[in-house]
């Protein structure tokens, strides 16, 4: 008997797909063997490879909104086959069943994980007609909302430093302009979406909480193309198109508001007599994209972004300056590179820069103060398909970190004060990892992992030696490079899913996370005045240990999609700063002495229902959660409830597509009100009040709730043109929300008539809003 009829010949299938029209790789296309019922999807590059048994066989391609590709094969050799879809201008049930695996949320072992359509982004109310990612992001399970209009959020108890938030391979330390309330990502320019909330694979690391991996689009490299909009506070345009046809393209974008113009008109009267001449706030962004194919083994890609908040405020007549300058700068350069039909390669080079400034002038006097953090990394990620069953991953990066805390300087004419020194903080970051994606049998797939992470404070550095009551006795240098402190760890990750039927599963996942970089901040939002430093000596390592277990169910046909997911995460070295420390405390003195450590926990559970198909399309996510924190230091070392606990949180999400002109979208959201620290008494110390404050966090603020409504009108579409308006209300009903609250005392505590009352500031009743869209 021969060999071959003992173990099968086996063939492989690999190539790319790509939209017809654009060029563009799909991102997450399903390629499917029909006879086999199984099948993969397409990498972040478009890549897919299969390996089967000599045979006859269906082959499809398919991604959401394009029609379906289909061939029959005779499979008796290996064979490289590159797809273009073409996409579905006319959108029926039959299509869109067809045009994505209905049952991947069943048949896949991965939880808590969700693709976004950008187009599906586009269509829902916008806050001041300003299409936002993270916005959307927070309408999930699971993901919560930081505070009014904000963009920040935070996923299954977790901080804002605990999400990893990357593009094109490139992390964005500070994802948000206008304090929160409008996110960096311009949504013309992005071509891909995927939220990570639970049960991490092993190439990804460095946060406890999530990951949002943002792709841009790589540009047309058929035709030119430009696309863009104008809003009420800012416009957009984006330009795209082929350097040289199916081999290179560009795309280019840029945004900016003119809050700045548009307040003029209303300050006046200031501007007449100059108060304000020159005051003004605005802020920019810019992307940037190249790519190259030289073959289909070599592609290389350049990704750039750089974007700027400013704020300024001038009094010319008291001689009176403020500038106040943050912002991103990104770019990576990527290569992948194919070695054979079933291995991939991607080679990384990335840089990525957050910085704050603020700069006072006054007469003779001037004060400026920075802050940031600076990254050099490199990362290689190689992909292996060796059979249908399983998709092995693995690779190494490394990070050089720098961080400046905070970094200030004045002087009074020809005086420069002496604040110290510069001090910058330096680290090295690395790791390893290995994965695997496979089928077990037909009814058991596994996701396993490990990561291996090493992290090392190193000098140049000056560590201030202290006696016991905090006074600084001595000092001890380190030379470059010297390792102060180091930390390495082993981070397994698991998920696995076992098959009830065709129509439901559940899964199970476990994770260990390290976070090696911390985030201080003293406000309840992501501020851009927050300090990123690095664990050192005293500041020990973030880490989460995870558990999680979900149902997942389709009904109808596959039309409906739901999942129930309970979750349990704990947290150990919680950072917080010490009561009455503040970020200046490092000025003179190693800014680790500034915090304090703790425990955290966070269990919730998680609905989701999700109407796929048809011309009403939405979801519905609701979160039962509690959060906790424990530090020794605070709330005399009892358990308290952390400033993000929400027991309640809804979302509702709904989109009616009437005709080919008119789509309608509604958003209705609810969320217990936030915790905070409110004082319950007043007392005189030498003439002057005093507040008793109550244990931390023990106040809820009235709950959150709001409803946005939008409509789209496709004005004209053609081959050539595209023109579409966007009309959105958001707060339809006017709810006056909490932002914070104040105490205004009515009384006088000298003469015991004091009548503290607490005042709530709201920031936005109704807010209607207007957007036009055009590409050519």
């Amino acid at each position: 008997m021969s060999a071959s009829f003992i173990f099968a010949q086996k063939f492989t299938i690999s190539g790319y797909a790509k939209d017809k029209a654009t060029g563009e790789n799909l991102i997450g296309a399903n390629v499917y063997v029909k006879e086999i019922a199984k099948g993969t999807t397409t990498n972040k590059y478009g890549f897919y490879s299969l390996t089967l048994d000599k045979g006859e066989y269906t082959f499809i391609v398919s991604f959401i909104g394009y029609k379906d590709y289909n061939q029959k094969l005779s499979l008796n050799k290996n064979i490289a086959i590159n797809i273009s879809l073409e996409e579905q201008t006319v959108l029926t049930n039959e299509v869109v069943v067809s045009a994505e695996r209905s049952d991947k949320n069943i048949q896949g072992a991965e939880m808590g994980t969700v693709k976004l359509p950008v187009e599906k982004i586009k269509s829902l109310p916008a806050f001041l007609g300003e299409v936002d990612i993270l916005k959307t992001i927070q309408l999930l399970p699971g993901v919560q909302s930081a505070g009014e209009g904000n963009s920040g959020f935070y996923v299954r108890g977790g901080g804002p430093d605990q999400n990893l938030i990357i593009l094109d391979e490139a992390v964005v330390y500070n994802a948000a302009h206008l304090f929160g309330f409008f996110s960096v990502f311009n949504a013309d320019v992005i071509k891909d979406v995927n939220l990570i909330k639970g049960g991490m694979p092993a190439n990804y690391g460095g946060r406890l909480s999530s990951v949002v991996d943002i792709s841009m689009k790589d540009g047309n490299n058929q035709k030119y193309q430009v696309e863009g909009g104008i809003g009420l506070i800012s416009s957009r345009i984006a330009a795209q198109g082929p350097i040289k046809k199916d081999t290179a393209s560009f795309i280019f974008s840029a945004r900016r508001t003119y809050i700045d113009i548009l307040m003029k008109p209303f300050m006046g009267e200031f501007e007449k007599t100059k108060k304000l001449k020159g005051s003004g706030y605005y802020f920019y962004d810019l992307n940037a994209k190249l790519n190259y194919r030289f073959s289909d083994k070599d592609r290389l890609y350049l990704s750039g972004y750089y974007g700027r908040d400013v704020f300024s405020f001038k009094n010319p007549k008291a001689t009176f300056l403020v500038s106040i300058p943050w912002g991103n700068a990104t770019t990576s350069i990527r290569w992948n590179h194919l070695f054979s039909d079933k291995l991939f390669m991607n080679t990384t080079a990335i840089f990525s820069d957050y910085q704050f400034e603020f700069h006072a002038e006054q007469s003779s006097f001037e004060f400026k103060l920075f802050s940031g953090i600076r990254d050099y990394n490199g990362k290689i990620d190689f992909s292996y398909m060796p059979t249908i069953r399983h998709n092995i991953g693995f690779g190494a990066n490394y990070t050089f970190h720098t961080f400046i805390p905070s970094s200030v300087s004045a002087r009074i004419g020809g005086t420069t004060f002496d604040t110290g020194k510069i001090k910058k903080l330096f680290a090295n970051e690395g790791a390893i990892y290995v994965m695997d994606d496979f089928d077990l049998t037909e009814k058991f797939k596994i996701i396993g992992g490990l990561r291996a992470t090493l992290f090392q404070h190193i000098g140049p550095f000056e560590r201030y030696e202290k006696d016991a009551f905090g006074n600084p006795v001595d000092t001890t240098p380190y030379s470059a490079g010297k390792i102060i402190a180091q930390y390495q760890h082993i981070e397994p990750r698991l998920a696995v899913r076992y098959s009830i039927n065709m129509k439901s599963s559940v899964k199970v996942s476990y994770t260990q996370n390290y976070q090696y970089i911390h985030l201080a901040s003293l406000s309840s939002v992501s501020l851009p005045t927050d300090l990123w430093i690095p664990s050192t000596s005293l500041i020990k390592p973030q880490f989460a240990t995870q558990y999680a277990v979900g149902y997942f169910r389709n009904f109808f046909n596959n039309s409906w999609e739901s999942s129930v997911e309970l979750y349990y995460k704990e947290m150990k070295n919680q950072i917080d700063y010490k009561d009455g420390a503040t970020p200046e405390d490092g000025l003179n003195d190693n800014v680790d002495y500034s915090f304090t450590f703790g425990t955290g926990k966070s269990y919730g559970l998680e609905l989701f229902i999700k109407k796929r198909i048809g011309k009403i399309t939405g979801w519905i996510g609701y979160t039962l959660s509690k959060t906790t924190r424990l530090f020794p230091e605070i709330n005399n070392g009892l358990e308290y409830p952390a400033k993000y606990d929400r027991r309640h949180d809804l979302s509702t999400i709904a989109t009616y597509e009437l005709n080919n002109k008119w789509t309608f979208s509604a958003v209705f959201v609810f969320a217990t009100g936030n915790a905070l620290t409110l004082p319950i008494g007043r007392y005189l110390i030498d003439g002057r009040p005093i507040n008793q404050y109550g244990e931390r966090n023990s106040y809820r603020m009235a709950p959150y709730h709001r409803m946005d409504i939008s409509a789209t009108y496709i004005h004209k579409k053609t081959e050539k043109f595209e023109s579409s308006w966007n009309f959105s209300i958001y707060n339809v009903y006017c709810r006056y929300n909490p932002y914070f609250i104040y105490f205004e005392d009515e009384g006088d505590l000298q003469f015991l008539t004091s009548n503290p009352k607490a005042k709530q500031v709201s920031l936005f009743p109704i807010l209607p809003s207007v957007v036009w869209n055009f590409k050519f």
